[in-house]
């Protein structure tokens, strides 16, 4: 597996997940590149308010 992917547990409401779920597949998306476009968005915002966020190279 490419190691620079992570994985990580997340603890969801089932009903939410679902309706999630339900949005990924009608964008042509798994739940998993959702929730990955979700937060690149998230984190492009932020950055675009706030500027870059530092993280260090591992």
């Amino acid at each position: 597996m490419d190691e620079k992917l992570l994985r990580y547990t997340l603890r969801v409401d089932r009903l939410l997940f679902k309706k999630f779920r339900y949005i990924a597949e009608s964008e042509g998306r798994s739940a998993n590149k959702e929730i990955e476009q979700f937060l690149k968005k998230r984190v492009a915002e932020y950055e675009k308010e706030n500027g870059k966020i530092p993280v260090d190279s591992e």
